[in-house]
């Protein structure tokens, strides 16, 4: 029962997700974690046209076990499993001010979303750039297993941006939050912006008990 719910909530949130511009053509995955394994999105599938039963389910080992072939970059998926064992959805994206945002080359590596709002904190969080590996490249599960934890999101350099939460409701929604922030920065970029102080992130991190 668990299993079909969560098939069908993938349908329903990433056919969402791609009506609404955050992916398009074939771009883009989103996994959800079972307690029996793993279900993700086929490789090259488009999230606005997604076949529940189609939908790939590897074992806890990693073994592709029934559904279409699993995502080429199921290797970044298991990386925020491996070492954030509160995730238990991830979503991947090629949304586009997020996007803009991972090609900038003056960008701060360690923090490329600027706290400007307090829903990005509380969402979000702090998000760091991973070096750049091509699609479907193992080497950016290890980038991203480096971080040891450390952050429920990271942007992709040059390819996008990668979010995780406890469940698929929450990393849909704090995936939305990122790129309309990225938006934000994008449009507000050249002009003196007022950023939440320390003070204030830090009290957001106390009150919603953030990690």
């Amino acid at each position: 029962m668990e299993e079909a719910r969560l098939r069908a909530e993938m349908v329903r949130l990433a056919a969402s997700l791609f009506q609404r511009g955050y992916s398009v053509g074939s771009s883009g995955n989103i996994s959800a974690k079972l307690a029996d394994g793993l279900l993700i999105t086929p490789t090259n599938s488009c999230l606005g046209f997604l076949d529940a039963a189609r939908i790939s389910k590897l074992d806890p080992a990693g073994r592709h076990v029934s559904g279409d072939k699993p995502s080429k970059e199921v290797f970044l998926h298991q990386a925020f499993y491996e070492t954030r064992p509160q995730a238990g959805a991830v979503v991947h994206l090629h949304s586009t001010y997020a996007t803009a945002l991972s090609c900038l080359a003056d960008s701060d590596p360690a923090d490329m979303i600027a706290p400007i709002t307090p829903y990005v904190v509380m969402r979000v969080g702090q998000v760091p750039l991973v070096p750049y590996a091509r699609p479907g490249d193992p080497a950016m599960g290890d980038l991203v297993r480096a971080l040891e934890g450390r952050h429920a999101a990271v942007l992709l350099a040059n390819h996008g941006p990668v979010v995780s939460g406890p469940d698929l409701a929450s990393a849909v929604y704090a995936a939305e939050e990122l790129e309309e922030t990225a938006k934000l920065l994008v449009i507000l970029r050249g002009q003196e912006t007022r950023r939440l102080t320390q003070e204030q992130v830090d009290e957001l991190s106390r009150v919603f008990k953030l990690r």
